[in-house]
Order: structure tokens, then C-alpha cells, then sequence
């Protein structure tokens, strides 16, 4: 059971895998930039349909929910027709999400919206399920920590221009706060915001299809497919999924680190904008990069589409962790940089709740630099440490993303009962368990030789 769908990469060269992982490269930034746009997305719905932060989450659930319904049968689909026919399918789905979102923003219905989204989410489900065990496969197993971490640097570059975009489109003139409305003219403008970033998206996606069919020879070339004697249906794929205690760890720790980090971004916008944190503040627009990103309208206090500009720097602090942490890997157990980085951001949870005000607003923004390389590490350790082939551990641990449909909602409950700051106890505590998986982690070593070169 441990003969895996993706074999090393041979005699054909490093030229051609080394083309082959700038491909995949390509499409981590994609999703990346994608994904991030659902943060100032959540502070838009909720102004223009007037929700509740529960009610706006339900953009993150959406996206996000699709991971556990199409992560299994992407694994299917790629163990039965390989990656490069996977990508394209992905993709074209994809495409048909953003015509659905253009749909919502012209006719102004939430839920079409709703339906947009866990569209595009189902396309990138199938890539990450994809491009994550084929970044790790493409060279030397080695070195298979620093390759997928350096994709995701890319994925966190797309990450921290999504919510500078989303936020100059959405949020001009939107107000959330309570007792304030907007007006059907900055409503019909955020509405046409979300319509132009969807088209250019769905450019950007076909884009990427003519590129890849382009290069589909190369990345066939590199990664060859398994003999279908080798291939498994979903059924099988689960099973042996579940049947894997290491498998079964890594996707309650993709569960916790998704939902964490996604509930803390989406939450952001409207934390920053609150007037306990820098709702009533100019202190962010005296920290040069920041404040340039920002661009004050001169008006005393952080409006909505300034702190959304702001998440772009949560984001951004991922991107330089995966920048160092790729560094760091190369010298440092990853089972010990990730439960420092997990015990970190913990603590940075955890002064947002007792300390708060002004300086909250900082410390938040610096929890993505702490996120950074939790995703590529827990994905590489599972996959060392799983007894199932690598298709099926992928799939659950794709499935697992579905904690960034389920926390971000229970997050959002809890700040419209306690506020904004108070619903950080949860991501606090979601971080405390990652590090308990970390230490575990570091004391269960991966699994025998020839097994580990087998799933690179």
C-alpha cells in the first residue's frame, strides 16, 4: 500500500523537472492571490446585504467547504487520469465560478455569490491536491521541505496582492459599523468592483490553461504516471486514508492551522476598522510601508477599505516566513520550527484578547509572518509519517482545509457576541494544538527509507 502514483524524477534530467516545478509554480500563486480576496469579499457582503459577521463568514464557508467535498474525488480523478489532465479540469471549473461570481455582482444575489465561490474553491481544491505532493516529487527527496515551501512563498506573494486589489475594488464608501448604511450608489460600486475582479480572474485562469496546456508535455516528462495496476478509486483512497493514524493527525492539524489562519483574515478588515483598534487611530499610517500600501483619505481614523488594504500585510508576513523559513529548514528540524512558530503565534493570540486597543492592530498583521510555513511543513511531515500512499494522504489533507469553512463561522458567532478581539481565544487555541502536533511529530521519525523516497 505505499507504491504512490508520483515516482521520482529520473533520467530525464534536471532541466525538465526544474521547468516542470516553475509550472506548478505558477498556479500556487494563482490560488493564492484567488483565495486572498475573500478577506476584504467578507467585509464588502457584509456592508452591501446588510449580515451579520456570522452571516458574511458564510463567503468563507462556501470557499472553503468545498475542500471537503472535492478533495477525495480530486484524488481519484489524479490517480485515475494523472496530474496535467487534473489541472485543466481544475481550471476550467474555475473558469465556470468566476462567470457565476460576474453573474452575482449583475444581478446583486448573495447567494449566487455563495455559489461562485464554492465553485472556484472546488478548481483549486483539485490543484492543491495536484501541485502539493508534485512540488514536494519534483527533485531531490531531500529537499522536498524547501521546494514546497518555496512554492508557497509564491502562494503567499498572490496572497498579499489579493487583498489590495479586493480592497481598492470592494470597499470604497462601505461602511459596517453599527447604526451606519450605505448608500445604493457605493452599493452598486462595490457591486461593479466585484465584477471587474472576477473578469480579470477568469482572464487570468484561461491564461493559466493555455500555459499549462502548453506545458503539459513537461510536467508529464518529469512525473510520469503510475501503471494502472497502481491506480485506486475513492473508496479504496479513503480507507486508506483513515486507516493511517499519521494521516488521520496531519488532517486535524491542516483543520486547526486553515481554520485559525483563515478566520484571523477574513475577521481582519473589520477588526482593524473597529473603533477599539484603529478605527479612531492614524498610528498605522506613521509606519512607512504600511501606511503607503494604506493610503490615507486624510479622514482621522482607519476606514474599511484602508484596514483592508492593511490584510494584505498578514498575508504578506507569510510570504517573508517562507522566504526564512525556507532558509531555515535547511538547518533547523521541521518539527521544531513549527512548534515554535505555533507556540508564537499563540501568544500573539492570546494579547490581542487581554491587551488589545492600538497596538492589537500590529501585533494581528504580525501573526501571518508565524503562519507562514505551517501548511508545506504539516504536509511534508504527514507524508513521511503516513502509511498510506501519497494521493490518499493528500485528499484527506485537502479535505481537512474544510476547518477554514467551520472556524471562521464560529469565530464570527463569537464576535457578534463578544467582539472582535474576545473571538481570538478560538485561533489561540487552535495553535496550542498544532504545537502538541508538532512535538509529536518530532518524536515519531519518519517511516523507513524506502518508503520516504517513495512518496517523493
Amino acid at each position: 500500500m505505499n507504491t504512490p502514483p508520483l515516482t521520482p524524477v529520473g533520467t530525464g534530467g534536471r532541466s525538465t523537472a526544474a521547468a516542470a516545478f516553475a509550472a506548478v509554480t505558477v498556479l500556487f500563486f494563482a490560488w493564492g492571490f484567488i483565495t486572498s480576496m475573500i478577506d476584504p469579499l467578507v467585509a464588502a457582503v457584509k456592508g452591501i446585504f446588510t449580515l451579520s459577521d456570522a452571516e458574511a463568514q458564510l463567503s468563507a464557508f462556501a470557499f472553503f467547504i468545498a475542500y471537503g467535498v472535492m478533495s477525495f474525488p480530486a484524488a481519484a480523478l489524479i490517480a485515475r487520469f494523472h496530474s496535467v489532465p487534473s489541472i485543466l479540469t481544475a481550471l476550467a471549473t474555475m473558469v465556470a465560478g468566476c462567470l457565476v461570481m460576474l453573474a452575482a455582482a449583475n444581478l446583486a444575489i448573495y447567494p449566487l455569490v455563495l455559489a461562485g465561490l464554492f465553485m472556484l474553491a472546488a478548481g483549486i481544491t483539485i490543484l492543491q491536491v495536484a501541485a502539493n505532493p508534485l512540488a514536494a516529487a519534483l527533485g531531490d527527496p531531500k529537499h522536498s521541505h524547501f521546494r514546497l515551501t518555496f512554492s508557497q512563498t509564491f502562494n503567499s506573494f498572490g496572497t498579499f496582492l489579493g487583498p489590495l486589489v479586493g480592497a481598492h475594488l470592494f470597499l470604497e464608501g462601505v461602511e459596517v459599523k453599527e447604526g451606519m448604511e450605505i448608500s445604493e450608489s457605493v452599493r452598486a460600486q462595490a457591486l461593479a468592483g466585484i465584477d471587474v475582479a472576477y473578469f480579470w480572474i477568469c482572464g487570468l485562469i484561461i491564461a493559466l490553461f493555455l500555459f499549462f496546456w502548453v506545458s503539459r508535455r513537461i510536467v508529464g516528462a518529469a512525473v510520469p504516471p503510475a501503471p494502472i495496476a497502481q491506480r485506486a478509486g475513492m473508496r479504496e483512497l479513503i480507507g486508506e486514508a483513515f486507516a493511517s493514524k499519521w494521516a488521520v493527525l496531519g488532517a486535524l492539524a491542516i483543520f486547526l492551522y486553515v481554520g485559525a489562519e483563515v478566520a484571523i483574515g477574513t475577521q481582519m478588515t473589520l477588526f482593524l476598522n473597529s473603533d477599539t483598534v484603529w478605527g479612531q487611530s492614524d498610528a498605522p499610517f506613521g509606519v512607512p510601508l504600511l501606511g503607503f500600501a494604506m493610503g490615507s483619505d486624510g479622514v482621522t481614523g482607519v476606514s474599511l477599505q484602508e484596514a483592508g488594504k492593511a490584510v494584505a500585510f498578514y498575508w504578506g508576513g507569510a510570504m517573508v516566513g517562507r522566504a526564512i523559513g525556507s532558509v531555515l529548514l535547511a538547518r533547523v528540524s521541521a518539527p521544531l520550527l513549527l512548534a515554535v512558530f505555533t507556540a508564537i503565534a499563540a501568544l500573539l493570540c492570546l494579547y490581542i484578547v487581554v491587551v488589545g486597543g492600538v497596538t492589537a492592530g500590529f501585533v494581528v498583521l504580525s501573526i501571518g509572518l508565524f503562519n507562514s510555513i505551517m501548511f508545506p511543513v504539516i504536509f511534508t511531515l504527514t507524508l513521511e509519517r503516513s502509511s498510506a500512499r501519497p494521493e490518499a494522504t493528500s485528499g484527506l489533507l485537502c479535505t481537512a482545509i474544510i476547518g477554514g469553512a467551520i472556524i471562521p463561522v464560529a469565530v464570527g458567532s463569537l464576535s457578534d457576541a463578544m467582539g472582535y478581539g474576545a473571538a481570538l481565544l478560538l485561533p489561540a487555541l487552535c495553535y496550542v494544538l498544532l504545537c502538541g502536533f508538532a512535538i509529536a511529530a518530532g518524536r515519531a521519525p519518519a517511516r523507513a527509507a524506502a518508503t520516504t523516497s517513495s512518496i517523493h
